[in-house]
């Protein structure tokens, strides 16, 4: 129907006869002469309807926005002084010579050219929402990341196969989605939060290196970068180690963002232990944009008289210090705020220290309430550790270590951006490695496994899954970039023996093992090789390369924070038939304690 798509016609093509196709993105009727911008997923081009051809003139006056056309004419250079150099075709416009419209439009819900348009709006109509430009260009962009991940595992000898999406429900990290089975009354299958245990079957079944573009679904509060339904780029491969497949995979990120954005990333990545990553950033996946950096004051503050700082000093947990370089100049309304901020993270407050002259380590340089109550050799050790000069402030966190850890991580990112203590490097990757085995669940009182438990131990730290398993540390592996994670994967166990002592740590008994892994247990039997893979989520990384602020702005069709789809209204109610088929009785939930304990 169309020679060229909008958007690529340049001017390349002066002089020649042009047919297109698309949506009128706007008409403007100039007293005479009507300009017409004709839109498709390329672009835009403006198109000129002069009234000498009458019967073209009067379909053009009858147009309007968003009415799909068709139309050919002749492509010629705009006048002097009105190319439009944000085009592709700022050039040239196309005197118009016929015109058939393919259909009208009624009213569109907004202007595709509104930037204050609610979330809630642009998801209920968001087929218009996708029509806008930016939408158009976050879909190409995520499609053509896609091809680049293809293109690069293709090449390096992976094959895509495919893992079923009705599975069995093994509740190891966040709530599956199950769906209930008509023809086994009472039984339930699982949507896979992601194809591990498929993928490592793969492994033992001799294919070696598989990949897959991925659905994944997991049940879980949702924020701007998760929701319950998610894209991974699902990775495993036989006969590498740890260093193998992180360099490939280090090779993999540089390929894509060269083909996709053009774009250089340092080589090689840095790499940095989970602990020390938690130590200087209290985070496993920080922005090393941010200059900003946490100082451990837990051994100088054990004796002092603020019971704040010494009581979790001296019961376990964590005392650091934030120094934000100038920040004496903060006023108490932006420390009242960030104090708001910080107890979204479980902090209970936030201390600070102006340090109006350094070389006074007492009352008299020093200004805080908190000053009074710590002795002058603490605040002249948290002084010099800081490294902190005159005009600078200093923000504290005191709790336990993962309270602390994540209120001054997110509040290090947060000043970092907010006043401008950034490197001004546009990408900064991070490999983080060495992650816990284990970390201990309070509630259940046992070990727990920090990825799943298919995680090799480091080798040398086999004989601490009996004795230490707290300070047992694993074959893991996690690629962070600019404060997000966008992969992470690691060594998987494929020798009895170990699985066997890994499952002794956790407390999962033969049994238990048998009714939530035992087809792959099975299968680990037959000569399974040594394996080990990761994934990256797609989402977060066209996120990234968009520029955008949530997944929601590089998926089709997302779903709110609520896990609600506002397009189709999902979810929503069946009726009694297809229940009953499905052999489920609904019961009323009562708003009562009563109820509750029911």
């Amino acid at each position: 129907m169309r020679t060229h798509h909008c958007g690529q016609v340049t001017a390349a093509e002066l002089d020649q006869t042009v047919t297109l196709c698309g949506w009128v993105h706007r008409r403007r009727d100039h007293g005479g002469v009507i300009f017409i911008d004709l839109r498709d997923r390329e672009g835009l081009i403006q198109i000129v309807c002069d009234p000498d051809r009458a019967a073209t003139f009067a379909i053009a006056e009858s147009v309007r926005n968003e009415y799909v056309l068709k139309l050919n004419g002749k492509v010629r250079r705009r006048p002097a002084g009105t190319e439009n150099a944000h085009l592709v075709s700022g050039e040239i416009e196309v005197l118009c010579h016929d015109i058939e419209i393919l259909n009208t439009s009624a009213p569109i819900p907004f202007q595709l050219d509104d930037e204050n348009l609610s979330e809630t709006v642009r998801l209920t109509h968001r087929v218009i929402d996708l029509r806008r430009p930016q939408m158009q260009k976050n879909m190409m962009l995520r499609y053509k990341a896609a091809m680049a991940f293809r293109r690069f595992l293709d090449a390096n000898g992976f094959i895509d196969i495919e893992t079923p999406v009705l599975t069995k429900s093994t509740p190891e990290g966040a709530r599956d989605y199950l769906v209930p089975s008509r023809v086994h009354a009472g039984q339930f299958f699982a949507l896979p939060q992601s194809p591990q245990l498929f993928k490592q079957l793969l492994m033992v079944a001799g294919f070696e290196r598989y990949y897959q573009i991925t659905k994944c679904f997991r049940d879980e509060d949702l924020r701007a970068d998760r929701q319950p339904e998610f894209t991974q780029v699902d990775i495993e491969t036989s006969f590498l180690d740890e260093h193998g497949i992180t360099s490939l995979m280090e090779e993999m990120i540089r390929s894509v963002f060269r083909e996709t954005l053009a774009v250089e990333l340092p080589q090689p990545f840095p790499r940095m232990t989970y602990a020390e990553a938690m130590s200087r950033f209290g985070s496993d996946k920080p922005d090393l944009r941010v200059t900003l950096e946490l100082t451990e004051i837990t051994d100088v503050v054990k004796d002092v008289a603020f019971k704040v700082f010494s009581g979790p000093a001296t019961s376990g947990g964590r005392v650091a210090a934030l120094r934000v370089p100038g920040g004496a100049s903060l006023t108490r309304g932006e420390i009242d705020d960030y104090t708001k901020f910080v107890g979204i993270y479980g902090a209970r407050g936030l201390a600070y220290i102006k340090v109006n002259d350094a070389s006074q380590a007492n009352e008299t340089g020093l200004q805080s309430p908190i000053v009074k109550n710590l002795h002058e050799a603490a605040l002249r050790a948290i002084l010099e550790r800081t490294g902190a000069q005159s005009g600078d402030l200093i923000f504290f966190g005191a709790d336990k270590t993962k309270v602390v850890n994540d209120a001054l991580g997110a509040l290090r990112t947060k000043l970092g951006h907010e006043k401008a203590h950034v490197t001004g490097e546009a990408w900064k990757p991070l490999w983080v490695v060495d992650f816990p085995m284990f970390e201990y669940d309070e509630d259940s009182k046992r070990w727990v496994a920090c990825h799943h438990p298919f995680t090799s131990p480091k080798d040398e730290h086999l004989n601490l899954l009996k004795t230490d398993p707290g300070a047992c540390l694993a074959k893991a592996y996690d690629l962070a970039l600019n404060g997000w994670e966008i992969g992470g994967g690691s060594i998987r166990i494929h020798r009895a023996d170990i699985q066997a002592a890994v499952f002794d740590a956790l407390n999962i008994g033969p049994e238990e093992q048998q009714i939530k892994f035992g087809f792959l247990l099975d299968a680990l039997k037959y000569g399974a090789p040594p394996h080990g893979g990761l994934a990256f989520g797609l989402d977060r990384v066209v996120t990234m390369m968009a520029g955008a602020e949530s997944i929601r702005d590089v998926i089709a069709f997302p779903k709110t924070q609520r896990a609600q789809c506002l397009l189709t209204n999902a979810p929503g109610e069946v009726d009694e038939k297809q229940l009953r088929e499905l052999h489920i009785r609904l019961r009323q939930k009562l708003d009562t304690p009563e109820a509750d304990k029911n």
